[in-house]
């Protein structure tokens, strides 16, 4: 490059000498392509010419000699330029301009005119095939894509945390629309460089995009390449509060000169940012929540990113074919296995005999053969992808309680004529707590509470309030008799507690199902397996670099998730004290995760307002859903598993389709503090939700019938769908959070938007729901702490 801008500049000196010279060839075939002239020649003919007097070495006859070559040359080359030209006008057939050059290339480089082969190159470069000029940016523009998108990039990794997660996402629309402007304007070497630059900071959430755009490098790639072609037909749909919007708007303006000018055309020709009015001292004021209300009617089931393309769900694996498509889920259940299955039909044929059922209804063998059945549509994972330890007497009883509470429960078959189903809650209030609790859980079998406190411990209580029995005949003299126990041994705040799966006890001779496990993570980096036979801890699991926010057990036991402060959650099994999976690719913490009912994918929710699903056999993502404003802070999966609820510290929930991977719809109605725990019903039509406003609140996942206009609507408790609750009345959502949430209390009465899906609202007295779960009855059981 430095020797074509010194031919460049040379040229252009010499310019007017040459005007002369090179009347001839234009006069004569005007119509010819931009080629080099005599005058090239002459200029070293004179530069030669100029070296032989000055070299004393050299005779004038030899000089005269070399001076007559260079003539004879230069008339020759004249003359074939003349006649190729004829031939242009006479023969439309002819070579095109490209393979003329090439032709006087091999010319000059055979006779030894490099000069003249080298500026030909040159202008060769710069040209299209058939002659026209490529056009080009200015030398000050080239260089500003990617100064507008470092200057970017630095100024939003060194903004406020509390605006960091949004404004990153403002990153990857700019990086692909400044790359394919560099490539549409003809600087595909800066494009490249800037691609393979940059490009790593999205292979995490972009990886199948990045692949689809890598290939790219002339300006007809952008307009065949299909991922090209939806973000240039397309405007990138953002979401920013108003203070991160203004501030980056600011940032650009001031640095317009540096780059900014650039990425402020680029975020206005093809990005559409929606506003929210959401500050960061009041995020539920009227007015936000009601801007929110009406931007979920506008987009109804859109998330941040190109209408219904979703950069992060896409195929990841290495066949170009499948690039731009989502991986097939196995969403299906789980089969069960052979033996386990021959045993269990084999009791419940014992118990039919025994206890035959009434006319008209179904007897256990028939409701176990519908609970195993698998739908025609759905995939489901095999038992050899998913490896379990053989099955005992114990797995044989749950199985077969299971089965009896599935005929047995309270079935809730959705809305009926526009109202929705009634539904029982159970609330437990833990007094004296001084604010001091951090995490519940109620065991599967209904007996158990656990509780885990900042002073390191975990206490377990009994539900009925009886005194916890001991499983074993040696340990009556050890333990006095006491309804609750304390397990200690973390050296921190204990932040999740989880119960191994059971179930109720069962009648007869079958093995005893009640809660033998129970997990528990603190601070102190490490997870604990504690017996509730011997009340003691049994293993210590150690791998995570920072504390463990969240765990959760597989349904079928011996699997478990747990998610941390060090951006990772990890896959466990019992009998291993090292982590068998680990699921890295969040930016911020793993603040919660869950299973799929099947155990082959796990779900997490992290602080960068994002939730992954992943692949257990892999360790891949194979889901990511963006469009949550705040942390997450909860994950449920249906018990169909083909939807995934999500929840935010912003009083969110979100219902993710899982196959498609689209977002179904968005329910509001809690308060400020945001939603701490969430769950199905078995028909997966239902979900509750309990959080810092201290409500319970039950959901219907279809949608609601038509109401006659004029009407309210009121069924189950306060707060039925499409009403507004008055949390001063109630006591309900700001004096839940006047006691938990800093601040709270100068805004009282305030009323909270409710969206007609909710089908009731249970408020408490100042107790934040720590725990809300839906039986395999259809009951459900809460559990929130008294804060006065």
């Amino acid at each position: 490059m430095p020797r074509s801008k010194k031919g460049g500049r040379s040229r252009k000196k010499k310019q007017p000498e040459t005007a002369a010279s090179t009347a001839p060839v234009t006069s004569e075939a005007p119509t010819a392509p931009v080629l080099p002239g005599p005058s090239d020649n002459s200029r070293e003919d004179a530069s030669v010419s100029t070296a032989a007097r000055q070299e004393p070495t050299i005779s004038q006859l030899a000089r005269r000699r070399l001076e007559l070559e260079l003539l004879t040359a230069q008339q020759a080359l004249t003359a074939m330029l003349i006649e190729e030209q004829r031939t242009l006008v006479t023969k439309p057939s002819a070579l095109p301009p490209v393979e003329e050059k090439t032709d006087v290339i091999d010319y000059l480089a055979k006779k030894g005119y490099t000069r003249t082969e080298a500026m030909l190159r040159m202008e060769s470069a710069n040209q299209e095939i058939d002659g026209r000029s490529l056009p080009q940016l200015s030398e000050d523009q080239r260089p500003k894509y990617r100064q507008g998108f470092d200057l970017t990039k630095v100024w939003i990794e060194d903004n406020l945390d509390l605006y960091k997660p949004e404004l990153r996402r403002v990153l990857w629309p700019l990086f692909v629309y400044s790359f394919l402007d560099l490539v549409s304007s003809f600087y595909p070497q800066d494009a490249k460089q800037f691609f393979e630059t940059n490009k790593n900071l999205f292979l995490p959430e972009h990886a199948e995009d990045i692949r689809a755009l890598e290939p790219i490098s002339l300006p007809e790639h952008v307009q065949d390449n299909t991922v090209a072609k939806i973000y240039r037909g397309n405007k990138y749909r953002l979401i920013l509060s108003n203070p991160a919007f203004s501030n980056l708007m600011q940032f650009l303006e001031n640095k317009h000169k540096e780059g900014g000018s650039v990425m402020s055309a680029i975020l206005s020709s093809y990005c559409t940012i929606i506003t929210k009015e959401r500050a960061a001292d009041d995020r539920f004021s009227f007015a936000a929540m009601l801007g929110r209300a009406r931007e979920s009617e506008t987009f109804p089931a859109e998330d941040e990113g190109i209408p219904g393309h979703h950069p992060g769900s896409a195929y990841t694996g290495d066949n170009p074919a499948m690039t731009g498509t989502l991986p097939r889920l196995k969403l299906g259940k789980l089969p069960p296995e052979p033996e386990l299955e021959g045993d269990v039909r084999a009791e419940l044929e014992e118990y039919d005999a025994k206890n035959p059922p009434p006319p008209g209804r179904n007897t256990l063998v028939q409701e176990y053969d519908q609970m195993i059945k698998k739908e025609e549509d759905e995939e489901a994972p095999s038992r050899a992808e998913i490896p379990f330890p053989p099955s005992t007497a114990r797995d044989v009883a749950i199985e077969v309680q299971r089965v009896k509470e599935n005929r047995d429960r309270f079935r809730i078959e959705g809305r009926t004529g526009g109202v929705g189903p009634a539904v029982s809650v159970c609330m437990f209030t833990f007094h004296n707590t001084y604010d001091r609790l951090t995490c519940l859980d109620f065991s599967d079998d209904n007996m158990l509470v656990a509780a885990g406190f900042e002073e390191s411990y975990i206490r377990v209580w009994s539900l009925d309030g009886k005194e916890i029995k001991p499983t074993h005949a040696g340990l009556e003299d050890v333990t006095p008799p006491s309804n609750s126990k304390r397990l200690f041994g973390h050296s921190g705040p204990v932040y999740a507690v989880a119960f191994a799966p059971s179930a109720a006890r069962t009648e007869g001779e079958l093995a005893p199902t009640n809660a033998r496990w129970l997990l528990s993570s603190s601070a102190d980096k490490t997870i604990r397996l504690w017996s509730l036979d011997l009340w003691q801890c049994m293993v210590v699991y150690k791998g995570h670099d920072q504390p463990v926010w969240d765990l959760s057990w597989g349904p079928f036991g011996y699997y478990f998730v747990s998610g941390g402060h060090d951006k990772t959650a990890r896959l466990w099994v019992t009998d291993r004290i090292r982590q068998q999976r680990i699921f890295a690719g969040h930016d911020q913490d793993v603040d919660c995760v869950c299973f799929h009912p099947n155990s082959a994918y796990v779900f997490t929710g992290s602080c960068d307002h994002t939730v992954r699903m992943w692949a257990v056999t892999t360790g891949n993502c194979v889901r990511m859903f963006t469009g949550h404003t705040g942390n997450i802070t909860a994950l449920a999966c249906s018990r169909n598993g083909k939807i995934l609820a999500s929840a935010d510290d912003h009083g969110s929930i979100f219902l993710w389709d899982l196959a498609p991977g689209r977002l179904l719809k968005r329910m509001r109605g809690h308060g400020k503090g945001g939603i701490w725990s969430l769950s199905w019903n078995v028909e997966s039509n239902v979900l509750v939700s309990g959080g810092a406003d201290g409500t319970v609140r039950v959901w219907d996942i279809n949608p609601p019938a038509p109401e006659p206009s004029g009407s309210q609507t009121r069924a189950g408790g306060e707060g039925s769908s499409g009403t507004k609750i008055d949390t001063n009345a109630t006591a309900a959502s700001t004096q839940a959070s006047a006691s938990v949430g800093p601040g709270a209390g100068k805004k009282k009465g305030k009323e909270n938007v409710v969206t007609p899906d909710q089908i009731s609202a249970f408020p408490t007295k100042k107790s934040p729901v720590y725990k809300v779960k839906f039986t395999n009855m259809n009951l459900i059981i809460a559990g929130g702490a008294y804060l006065p």
